[in-house]
């Protein structure tokens, strides 16, 4: 079960699918083979990146119990975020069962006063059940709901199964000192904390407290190494490291075409079969292609795995 203690990379799975629209099981497989490789701790699906409303019932259910069963004791952590508690109690039963270490829950982006968060997390804790372990989503940008550090507290104070923030905000780096800060004068209890935004930040982020990152970059393999260089206190060596990659994360993150140039660069890599999006979904043109090429021209001289590309 996931509790506390997570740290590493819990890497943000894509759903892989056919040209068609149909899902790619073989891809799964090679995908999650891949992210145990590369030393990922964790692995989260049917996250906002891996198009889950896309998904009906029975294909996330697929999706997810499919990596959990290829992942033997590596947690996955499932998206199971809805409209309402019912499908979101449904599709958590369902995953639990199939061995899920935990969901993760995003507020809807209606809600807007702090008791009001509040109360939704409340609510949704009672209606997945006491006994699942949860994270709580913190991602502005995309939902529109902010979360102030104390209403993160307020949330960790009342749900003992909420062990982890995924922590989004941008500009978030004196968020997560606030939030260590709540642990160190006794005031809130310790929970994970793990950074997503694309990896965008995770070089400070370390710095100010996090234990790891809870997202997808292209190159997930990077995140494990400068997670574990900043945790080995070789600063300067993560910092090396993460600069090389900053050009391919800042162009991965443009809002809209973002997860078409990760699943360009994963299908570039061999992981997956195509880069197809289910519909509706980005392409990218020919000219961001040749960009995404040259970006990656830039950083293999500096990191030989972005050499290693398929045709």
């Amino acid at each position: 079960m996931l509790d506390a203690s997570a740290h590493g990379v819990y890497v943000i799975a894509p759903t892989p699918f056919h040209e068609d629209g149909r899902i790619d099981e073989r891809s799964i497989d090679r995908m999650t083979d891949f992210f145990l490789e590369s030393g990922c701790t964790g692995i989260t699906v049917l996250g906002m990146m891996g198009e889950a409303p896309k998904l009906d019932q029975d294909e996330a259910v697929g999706v997810a119990t499919r990596v959990i069963r290829r992942a033997g004791n590596i947690p996955v952590v499932v998206g199971v975020s809805a409209p309402g508690f019912a499908p979101m109690r449904s599709l958590t039963r369902a995953v639990m069962e199939a061995g899920a270490a935990g969901v993760m829950i995003a507020p809807p982006s209606a809600l807007r006063t702090d008791d009001q968060i509040v109360t939704y997390y409340r609510q949704a804790a009672e209606a997945i059940g006491p006994e699942v372990p949860f994270v709580i989503q913190d991602y502005p940008l995309s939902i529109g709901v902010v979360m102030t550090p104390g209403v993160i507290r307020r949330i960790v104070s009342e749900n003992p199964s909420c062990v982890m923030l995924k922590h989004e905000d941008w500009p978030g780096l004196d968020k997560i000192s606030t939030l260590r800060g709540y642990e160190k004068d006794g005031s809130m209890r310790h929970i994970s904390i793990l950074c997503g935004n694309g990896g965008l930040f995770l070089d400070f982020e370390m710095e100010r407290g996090a234990d790891g990152a809870m997202t997808g970059y292209c190159f997930p393999d990077m995140l494990v190494d400068v997670v574990r260089l900043s945790k080995a206190g070789r600063r300067d060596e993560a910092h090396d490291l993460f600069d090389a990659h900053l050009p391919l994360i800042r162009y991965e993150q443009q809002p809209g075409i973002g997860l078409a140039v990760r699943k360009y660069v994963l299908k570039r890599r061999g992981i997956l079969a195509s880069d197809a999006q289910r519909k509706p979904g980005a392409v990218l043109s020919a000219t961001a292609r040749a960009e995404v090429e040259y970006l990656l021209s830039r950083l293999g001289r500096a990191d030989a795995r972005a050499t290693k590309l398929a045709a």
